[in-house]
Formats: structure tokens, sequence, C-alpha cells
């Protein structure tokens, strides 16, 4: 045969393979589609006493819980950043009316999640408002709750209250997300001391919670009344000395938005040492999207976690303005270039308030596994809104 025929020929045929995988995602990704994907937002009524927080495709059952619960507030701030999105005013009155729910949580002190809650709704909602008084009032009375949590011999906010028989003063990972609601109170209220707990917290995470290869330990557990640390642990990985997925997602995030705040670069380098941890790690599969462990000893056949992808993939985003460094904006098109598919993107038919299937919540505990989950959704609005605005 004739090689310049045929090479031309493979040409062509490669030409309307990729023309039909275009018009394919085109077909996905339609207005009509993405109305749809979003429009079952509007359907959900409100109820101050059932929050969406994750959906079980196998029982057909949305999973709701409280305003206490540390999810409530991803939920109004999806409403929010749909608005965002879309420009749609029954998105803005939704999400005024799921975020007004949150409101009694401003004095619940037997929580450190008081920024998922409060910040995830009420900051949202001051975005769109940013003369709403009533808003940044309930953030800096929510700041004075959580700040009754720190501890200054430590020098961090309790994480926890359960578990007294084995811990004694835990701090996660997960809480240095909580802190960009105290940074964002003392530019409120012009209240320096929100702002020097969040720093103390984030110092104390910087000194003990990471290891050799920057990656980092989901609970470190201290004693209050020395500030040493005892144990350094997990509670949601594979085991004490695994990478949780989602936990290096929370260290990124947190110290690339501590940065943000103080300008310190220690918390630059460090949201950089555990990005390169996680983009360079041998088990993180091809298409960007995390096992829910990058140690556990089943993968390949490990779930996935679409919720960690998201976190990483909002951090990037804000890594890449600091750094200029263009892997970091790249990975966060390409986990949305993945998450744009019919194999991530729940279906239109199903009637639930989600966008994303494929998360993991708690593998230990067997909760909400291969699910969508409302955080995830939250950071991946996060993530379009971060790269629109670039």
């Amino acid at each position: 045969m004739n090689t310049k025929l045929y090479n031309f020929s493979i040409l062509l045929l490669t030409l309307s393979i990729f023309v039909s995988c275009k018009q394919q995602e085109k077909t996905f990704n339609s207005e009509e589609n993405l109305k749809t994907r979003y429009h079952k937002f509007l359907d959900y009524k409100p109820d101050s006493l059932a929050f969406p927080r994750s959906f079980s495709i196998l029982k057909n059952e949305i999973n709701k819980v409280p305003s206490k619960d540390w999810t409530s507030g991803f939920y109004a701030g999806n409403l929010w950043q749909l608005y965002e999105l879309t420009h749609n005013n029954q998105y803005k009155e939704l999400a005024q009316n799921w975020t007004s729910f949150i409101e009694k949580e401003k004095f619940n002190d037997k929580t450190h999640d008081m920024g998922f809650k409060v910040f995830c709704s009420y900051g949202q909602g001051l975005k769109h408002n940013k003369t709403n008084q009533e808003y940044k009032d309930i953030i800096i009375k929510s700041s004075q709750t959580l700040s009754t949590r720190f501890n200054e011999t430590v020098g961090s906010i309790r994480s926890w209250d359960f578990n007294k028989e084995n811990w004694n003063f835990p701090v996660i990972i997960d809480n240095m997300m909580n802190l960009e609601m105290l940074f964002e109170a003392t530019k409120i209220s012009k209240d320096s001391s929100f702002h020097k707990i969040a720093v103390k917290h984030a110092n104390t995470t910087l000194k003990n919670q990471f290891r050799e290869d920057n990656s980092c330990f989901h609970v470190v557990d201290y004693n209050q009344e020395t500030g040493t640390v005892r144990l350094k642990v997990t509670h949601q990985g594979y085991n004490d000395s695994s990478s949780w997925a989602r936990g290096q997602g929370w260290a990124i995030y947190g110290f690339t938005m501590a940065y943000r705040y103080t300008h310190d670069k220690r918390y630059l380098d460090r949201a950089e040492a555990t990005a390169n941890f996680y983009l360079n790690h041998e088990n993180l599969p091809a298409d960007g999207i995390p096992y829910w462990d990058f140690n556990d000893p089943s993968i390949p056949n490990a779930p996935r976690d679409v919720s960690a992808a998201t976190v990483v993939s909002s951090a990037f985003v804000e890594l890449y303005q600091y750094t200029k460094n263009q892997i970091y904006l790249e990975y966060s098109k390409k986990i949305i270039d993945t998450l744009e598919s019919s194999e991530y993107i729940l279906e239109p038919t199903i009637n639930a308030p989600f966008i994303l299937k494929h998360s993991t919540g708690n593998w230990p505990k067997k909760d909400e596994i291969d699910e969508p989950i409302v955080y995830g959704d939250y950071y991946y609005l996060e993530t379009l809104l971060r790269l629109k605005s670039l």
C-alpha cells in the first residue's frame, strides 16, 4: 500500500474520532444539559432540619443532616456559587433561605467546623452583598465562638471532643480550612485576635503535622497541659502512616489560603511541597482523580475520591496565582475536563441536588463510599469560578 496514502487514512481516522468525541462532549455539556444538571437544585425545597449531605445511588436516597453537622454550610454555598455562575436570581433566593437556617450555629462551641458551616454559607453570601451587616455580625460571633476552643499552651484550636479515652487534645489537618473565617473576621471587625489565633494554629500545624516526604498526618494529639505531642495517627485514612487523599488536599488548600492573608513564605513553601508530593505520587491515576488513600493496598481497585480532587483543583488555581507554576493550573483544568464526563457527572435523570459522582466520605466507617457528596460539588464549583476569574 502507498505509504503516503496509508498515513493520510490514519490521519483522517484520527480526526474523525476526535470530532466524534468532541461532538459527544458538546452534547453532554450542551446548554440544555447544564440547565438540567443544575435545575435539580431549584426543585429541592428548603428544609431547616434536613441539609442534603450525600446521595446513595443504590438506595436512591438523600442523606440529610441538621445544621450542627460539619457539612451543613456547603449546600447553601453551592447555591451561592450557582448564582454566581448563572446569574439566575432563583439560586440567590434559595441560597439566602438555606443560609439563614445555619445562623444558630454561631453559638455552637462544641465543634471546630465553624468555618465549614458558617463561612461556606454566610461568607459566600457576603461576597454578593458586601454591606450586609447581619452576615458580618454572624461571621464575627461565629469566630468568637470558635476562638473559645483555642489553647494557648498547645497553640491550636481543638478539633474534636470525642474519643477522650485515647486523645487529650486532638488537632486534625482539616482544621486549617476553618482559619479562613478567622482571618476574614479580623478584616471585618478590625479585631486582631482572630488573625493571631489563626496564625498560631497554622504555625503549630506547620511544625507537627507533616512527614519528611511532605505528606501530612490526619490527627496530631497534644497534651493540653504541656503542649507536647502525644500521638500522630489517623481517623479517616487507611492507617496511621498512610496518606489520606483528602487530608493532603486540606493541607494544600489550607496553607495556600493562609499565605493569602499573611504572605508568610513558609506557608507557600509548605503548600508547594505537599502539592508536589500529591502530583508526583506513583499511585495518582492518569485522569487525576486520586484513590481515597494513596496507600490503600487494594489499589487499583480502591475507591476514588472526587472530593479530594476538587479540593486540590481549587487550591491549585490559587497556588498558581502565587507561584506562576503552570503545572498547578494545568492540573486544575485537567480535573475539570475529567469531571465533565458521563463517568463523573450525576445523570440528569436522577432527581437529587448533587453534581458529581465517586466521592469517598469515611472509608474506615464504610460511610458514603463512592457517592455524590456535597463538599465535592462545592469545591468543583469553586474551581470553575476561580478558573473563570483568571
